[in-house]
Protein backbone atom coordinates (compact mmCIF):
# COMPACT_ATOMS: atom_id res chain seq x y z
CA UNK A 1 0.00 0.00 0.00
CA UNK A 2 2.77 2.58 0.90
CA UNK A 3 4.80 1.55 -2.60
CA UNK A 4 1.45 2.14 -4.43
CA UNK A 5 1.05 5.48 -2.57
CA UNK A 6 4.73 6.43 -3.48
CA UNK A 7 3.93 5.28 -6.88
CA UNK A 8 0.89 7.87 -7.19
CA UNK A 9 2.63 10.76 -5.61
CA UNK A 10 5.86 10.34 -7.79
CA UNK A 11 3.43 10.08 -10.88
CA UNK A 12 1.54 13.34 -9.77
CA UNK A 13 4.54 15.11 -8.90
CA UNK A 14 6.40 14.17 -12.68
CA UNK A 15 2.92 15.44 -14.31
CA UNK A 16 2.88 18.99 -12.61
CA UNK A 17 6.42 19.43 -12.98
CA UNK A 18 5.97 18.16 -17.00
CA UNK A 19 3.20 20.64 -17.29
CA UNK A 20 5.15 23.31 -15.37
CA UNK A 21 7.81 22.71 -18.05
CA UNK A 22 5.56 22.54 -20.92
CA UNK A 23 3.74 25.95 -20.43
CA UNK A 24 7.48 27.61 -19.17
CA UNK A 25 8.65 26.73 -22.55
CA UNK A 26 5.67 27.66 -24.35
CA UNK A 27 5.52 31.09 -22.73
CA UNK A 28 9.54 31.42 -23.49
CA UNK A 29 8.36 30.58 -27.31
CA UNK A 30 5.87 33.40 -27.40
CA UNK A 31 8.25 35.76 -25.32
CA UNK A 32 10.46 36.68 -28.71
CA UNK A 33 8.13 37.94 -31.18
CA UNK A 34 5.44 40.23 -28.05
CA UNK A 35 8.08 41.18 -25.82
CA UNK A 36 9.74 44.46 -25.74
CA UNK A 37 8.48 47.42 -28.50
CA UNK A 38 7.89 46.87 -32.45
CA UNK A 39 8.71 49.64 -34.40
CA UNK A 40 7.13 49.05 -38.40
CA UNK A 41 8.88 51.40 -40.57
CA UNK A 42 9.18 51.52 -44.29
CA UNK A 43 7.39 52.87 -47.49
CA UNK A 44 3.64 52.35 -48.91
CA UNK A 45 3.83 48.55 -48.77
CA UNK A 46 4.19 48.14 -44.77
CA UNK A 47 1.92 51.83 -44.12
CA UNK A 48 -0.90 50.04 -46.06
CA UNK A 49 -1.60 52.09 -49.11
CA UNK A 50 -4.03 50.48 -51.37
CA UNK A 51 -6.01 48.82 -48.44
CA UNK A 52 -8.23 51.26 -47.20
CA UNK A 53 -8.53 52.19 -43.50
CA UNK A 54 -6.26 54.58 -43.35
CA UNK A 55 -5.70 56.55 -39.66
CA UNK A 56 -6.52 60.15 -40.23
CA UNK A 57 -4.03 61.27 -38.23
CA UNK A 58 -1.45 59.55 -40.58
CA UNK A 59 -2.11 62.52 -43.00
CA UNK A 60 -0.34 61.75 -46.32
CA UNK A 61 1.15 58.61 -45.01
CA UNK A 62 -1.59 56.38 -45.28
CA UNK A 63 -1.02 53.82 -42.33
CA UNK A 64 -3.91 51.46 -42.63
CA UNK A 65 -5.48 48.98 -39.62
CA UNK A 66 -5.74 46.78 -42.12
CA UNK A 67 -1.85 47.33 -43.02
CA UNK A 68 0.59 44.03 -42.24
CA UNK A 69 1.84 45.82 -38.90
CA UNK A 70 -1.08 47.18 -37.05
CA UNK A 71 -2.88 43.65 -37.85
CA UNK A 72 0.37 41.74 -36.30
CA UNK A 73 1.02 44.50 -33.36
CA UNK A 74 -2.95 43.53 -32.48
CA UNK A 75 -2.51 40.14 -32.46
CA UNK A 76 0.80 39.98 -30.41
CA UNK A 77 0.38 43.00 -28.20
CA UNK A 78 3.79 44.15 -27.90
CA UNK A 79 4.77 46.17 -25.48
CA UNK A 80 4.93 49.61 -27.62
CA UNK A 81 3.98 49.72 -31.12
CA UNK A 82 5.34 52.33 -33.24
CA UNK A 83 3.54 52.69 -36.52
CA UNK A 84 6.17 55.29 -39.20
CA UNK A 85 5.72 53.59 -42.26
CA UNK A 86 5.22 56.57 -44.98
CA UNK A 87 3.59 56.24 -48.21
CA UNK A 88 6.58 56.97 -50.86
CA UNK A 89 9.10 57.02 -49.02
CA UNK A 90 12.51 56.60 -49.82
CA UNK A 91 15.55 55.01 -47.94
CA UNK A 92 16.47 59.22 -47.35
CA UNK A 93 13.32 59.40 -46.02
CA UNK A 94 12.93 56.58 -43.16
CA UNK A 95 16.79 58.23 -41.65
CA UNK A 96 15.50 61.67 -41.71
CA UNK A 97 12.05 60.64 -40.37
CA UNK A 98 11.38 57.26 -39.23
CA UNK A 99 13.68 56.41 -36.64
CA UNK A 100 12.74 57.97 -33.80
CA UNK A 101 11.00 55.38 -31.91
CA UNK A 102 14.27 52.69 -32.27
CA UNK A 103 16.16 52.08 -29.08
CA UNK A 104 17.36 49.66 -26.52
CA UNK A 105 13.72 48.03 -25.39
CA UNK A 106 13.16 47.72 -29.22
CA UNK A 107 12.80 44.01 -29.71
CA UNK A 108 11.31 43.76 -33.39
CA UNK A 109 12.04 46.07 -36.44
CA UNK A 110 9.90 45.42 -39.67
CA UNK A 111 10.28 47.79 -42.80
CA UNK A 112 9.87 47.59 -46.36
CA UNK A 113 11.94 49.82 -48.20
CA UNK A 114 13.65 50.57 -52.18
CA UNK A 115 11.31 50.35 -54.43
CA UNK A 116 10.88 54.17 -54.61
CA UNK A 117 14.53 54.51 -54.65
CA UNK A 118 14.59 52.80 -57.45
CA UNK A 119 12.10 54.75 -59.35
CA UNK A 120 9.17 52.14 -59.14
CA UNK A 121 5.73 54.43 -59.38
CA UNK A 122 8.04 55.77 -62.66
CA UNK A 123 8.48 52.42 -64.05
CA UNK A 124 4.91 51.43 -64.04
CA UNK A 125 4.00 54.67 -65.42
CA UNK A 126 6.26 54.23 -68.59
CA UNK A 127 5.20 50.93 -68.33
CA UNK A 128 1.09 51.70 -68.64
CA UNK A 129 1.17 54.35 -70.68
CA UNK A 130 4.36 54.10 -73.17
CA UNK A 131 5.34 51.36 -75.93
CA UNK A 132 7.46 47.95 -74.88
CA UNK A 133 10.17 49.17 -75.94
CA UNK A 134 10.04 52.32 -73.49
CA UNK A 135 9.04 50.51 -70.57
CA UNK A 136 11.63 47.86 -71.23
CA UNK A 137 14.19 50.87 -71.38
CA UNK A 138 13.30 52.70 -68.06
CA UNK A 139 13.10 49.29 -66.81
CA UNK A 140 16.64 49.04 -67.31
CA UNK A 141 17.58 52.10 -65.63
CA UNK A 142 16.46 51.01 -62.52
CA UNK A 143 18.17 48.10 -62.47
CA UNK A 144 21.14 49.73 -63.17
CA UNK A 145 20.28 52.07 -60.12
CA UNK A 146 19.89 48.77 -58.09
CA UNK A 147 23.20 47.29 -58.88
CA UNK A 148 24.81 50.64 -58.24
CA UNK A 149 23.08 52.89 -55.83
CA UNK A 150 20.68 50.95 -53.76
CA UNK A 151 22.56 49.08 -51.51
CA UNK A 152 24.73 51.93 -50.10
CA UNK A 153 21.19 53.21 -49.66
CA UNK A 154 20.12 50.02 -48.02
CA UNK A 155 23.48 49.90 -45.64
CA UNK A 156 22.89 53.31 -44.71
CA UNK A 157 19.79 52.66 -43.26
CA UNK A 158 19.83 49.04 -41.82
CA UNK A 159 23.40 49.89 -39.93
CA UNK A 160 21.42 53.08 -38.35
CA UNK A 161 18.18 50.59 -37.21
CA UNK A 162 21.13 48.18 -35.33
CA UNK A 163 22.95 51.49 -33.72
CA UNK A 164 19.88 52.82 -32.19
CA UNK A 165 17.86 49.12 -31.49
CA UNK A 166 20.88 46.95 -30.96
CA UNK A 167 19.02 44.11 -29.59
CA UNK A 168 16.34 44.35 -31.89
CA UNK A 169 15.39 41.41 -34.44
CA UNK A 170 14.66 42.92 -37.87
CA UNK A 171 12.74 41.61 -40.51
CA UNK A 172 13.29 43.35 -43.65
CA UNK A 173 10.06 42.82 -45.98
CA UNK A 174 10.44 42.10 -49.78
CA UNK A 175 7.87 42.84 -52.76
CA UNK A 176 5.98 40.49 -54.72
CA UNK A 177 5.69 39.71 -58.21
CA UNK A 178 3.07 41.76 -60.08
CA UNK A 179 1.51 39.76 -63.00
CA UNK A 180 0.42 36.29 -63.42
CA UNK A 181 1.98 35.10 -66.74
CA UNK A 182 0.80 32.98 -69.48
CA UNK A 183 -2.51 33.82 -69.49
CA UNK A 184 -5.27 36.63 -71.43
CA UNK A 185 -5.38 39.87 -69.67
CA UNK A 186 -6.37 43.06 -70.53
CA UNK A 187 -4.07 45.75 -70.06
CA UNK A 188 -0.26 45.37 -70.84
CA UNK A 189 1.57 43.21 -72.93
CA UNK A 190 3.04 39.86 -71.86
CA UNK A 191 6.34 41.76 -72.50
CA UNK A 192 6.33 44.44 -70.20
CA UNK A 193 4.37 42.05 -67.14
CA UNK A 194 7.40 39.77 -67.49
CA UNK A 195 9.97 42.59 -67.33
CA UNK A 196 8.06 43.76 -64.41
CA UNK A 197 8.41 40.31 -62.55
CA UNK A 198 12.20 40.18 -63.16
CA UNK A 199 12.61 43.79 -62.06
CA UNK A 200 11.26 43.06 -58.85
CA UNK A 201 13.10 39.89 -58.28
CA UNK A 202 16.25 41.81 -59.14
CA UNK A 203 15.32 44.46 -56.51
CA UNK A 204 14.38 41.51 -53.87
CA UNK A 205 17.60 39.85 -54.67
CA UNK A 206 19.48 43.06 -53.67
CA UNK A 207 17.12 43.66 -50.76
CA UNK A 208 17.76 39.89 -48.99
CA UNK A 209 21.56 40.09 -49.83
CA UNK A 210 21.73 43.61 -47.88
CA UNK A 211 19.58 42.64 -44.77
CA UNK A 212 21.73 39.12 -44.54
CA UNK A 213 24.74 41.12 -44.49
CA UNK A 214 23.50 42.89 -41.82
CA UNK A 215 21.95 39.81 -40.00
CA UNK A 216 18.50 40.67 -40.73
CA UNK A 217 15.63 38.57 -41.64
CA UNK A 218 14.56 38.82 -45.37
CA UNK A 219 10.49 38.41 -45.71
CA UNK A 220 10.04 37.04 -48.72
CA UNK A 221 6.28 37.77 -49.95
CA UNK A 222 6.70 36.10 -53.58
CA UNK A 223 5.39 32.52 -52.49
CA UNK A 224 2.13 33.98 -50.26
CA UNK A 225 1.25 36.13 -53.46
CA UNK A 226 1.29 33.35 -56.26
CA UNK A 227 -1.67 32.70 -57.59
CA UNK A 228 -2.91 36.46 -56.21
CA UNK A 229 -0.96 38.43 -58.72
CA UNK A 230 -2.87 40.59 -61.19
CA UNK A 231 -4.26 38.67 -64.20
CA UNK A 232 -4.70 35.39 -61.27
CA UNK A 233 -8.31 36.00 -61.12
CA UNK A 234 -8.04 36.37 -57.16
CA UNK A 235 -5.60 39.37 -57.70
CA UNK A 236 -4.29 40.85 -54.67
CA UNK A 237 -2.74 43.78 -55.78
CA UNK A 238 -4.54 46.63 -57.29
CA UNK A 239 -4.17 47.39 -60.82
CA UNK A 240 -4.04 50.80 -62.91
CA UNK A 241 -7.11 52.45 -60.50
CA UNK A 242 -7.65 56.01 -62.53
CA UNK A 243 -9.95 56.80 -59.61
CA UNK A 244 -7.11 56.94 -56.42
CA UNK A 245 -4.29 56.20 -59.16
CA UNK A 246 -1.81 56.16 -55.70
CA UNK A 247 -3.47 52.92 -54.77
CA UNK A 248 -2.37 51.35 -58.16
CA UNK A 249 0.32 48.15 -57.88
CA UNK A 250 -0.62 48.00 -54.12
CA UNK A 251 -1.58 45.04 -52.05
CA UNK A 252 -5.41 45.18 -51.22
CA UNK A 253 -6.72 44.39 -47.38
CA UNK A 254 -6.27 40.89 -48.09
CA UNK A 255 -2.66 41.24 -49.70
CA UNK A 256 -1.45 42.80 -46.50
CA UNK A 257 -3.17 39.53 -44.50
CA UNK A 258 -2.85 37.11 -46.79
CA UNK A 259 0.50 38.08 -48.16
CA UNK A 260 2.28 39.97 -45.80
CA UNK A 261 1.07 39.11 -42.70
CA UNK A 262 1.94 35.76 -42.45
CA UNK A 263 5.53 36.15 -43.67
CA UNK A 264 6.30 38.98 -40.79
CA UNK A 265 4.32 36.09 -38.52
CA UNK A 266 6.67 33.61 -39.20
CA UNK A 267 9.88 36.16 -39.94
CA UNK A 268 9.29 37.39 -36.23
Amino acid sequence: MRRSRLVGYLTSLLLAVGTALTGAATAQAAQPAAAGGYVALGDSYSSGVGAGSYISSSGDCKRSTKAHPYLWAAAHSPSTFDFTACSGARTSDVLAGQLGPLGSATSLVSISVGGNDAGFADVMTTCVLQSDSSCLSRIATARAYVDSTLPGNLDGVYSAIRNRAPSAHVVVIGYPRFYKLGTSCLGLSETKRKAINDAADHLNSAIAQRAAAHGFTFGDVRNTFTGHEICSGSSWLHSVNWLNIGESYHPTAAGQSGGYLPVLTTAA
